[in-house]
């Protein structure tokens, strides 16, 4: 690739909308990495917009290998086959200094475990900041690929989600997962 072009794809960032066996994913990339991940709705259009609203400057594109790699490692998770998004590279330039720190440690988080918001908050610095940590996870622009569905709140609970679908999401993402048995079912579910 000559120079002049290399500097017209300075910048570039491409965004590309998915189907799982959870609902319609999406991912934003840029040269450095994946800057974006929309978890599952139900409805692509619905998902197509939350993406662009995220990413506006994105053009929806072919992603390149590295992030069809990643989306197909998504696609198979949401699935429920036991893979590690660990090697997924995400670029997290446009975050905190603290959110990073928090992301790093949550993406040592193998599948199919968990830490407490107090317990990443330890890693971090303080234990003091778990309510930090739980905002941090709050704005994750990458979720899955930075598994903040992996850390729940003191003494095992759920705690908040901010995708789609709310805990109920997190939920199933760590049943699919194995961290957590599958939710009994109700009379409603026969």
């Amino acid at each position: 690739m000559t120079a002049a072009v290399e500097a017209d794809r300075s910048g570039f960032e491409g965004r590309a909308v998915f189907e799982t066996a959870l609902g319609w994913c999406g991912l934003a990339w840029g040269e450095r990495g994946i800057v974006a991940v929309q978890l599952p709705e139900g409805d692509r259009s619905r998902t197509a917009w939350r993406l662009r609203r995220r990413r506006p400057d994105a053009c929806d594109a072919d992603p390149p290998a590295a992030v069809a790699a990643a989306r197909d490692a998504i696609v198979a998770l949401l699935a429920g086959e036991r893979v590690d998004l660990v090697d997924v590279v995400v670029d997290l330039g446009e975050v905190s200094p603290f959110d990073a720190d928090v992301y790093a440690v949550a993406r040592t988080i193998p599948p199919g475990s968990t830490l407490t918001y107090g317990e990443v908050a330890a890693r971090v610095g303080s234990a003091d900041l778990a309510r930090a940590v739980g905002g941090a996870m709050g704005r994750n622009p990458c979720p899955i690929i930075v598994p903040c569905h992996r850390v729940l709140a003191a003494r095992g609970a759920l705690g908040g989600f901010s995708a789609p679908g709310g805990a109920a999401t997190k939920r199933r993402l760590l049943t699919i997962e194995g961290a957590l048995p599958p939710a009994p079912l109700t009379l409603f579910d026969a």
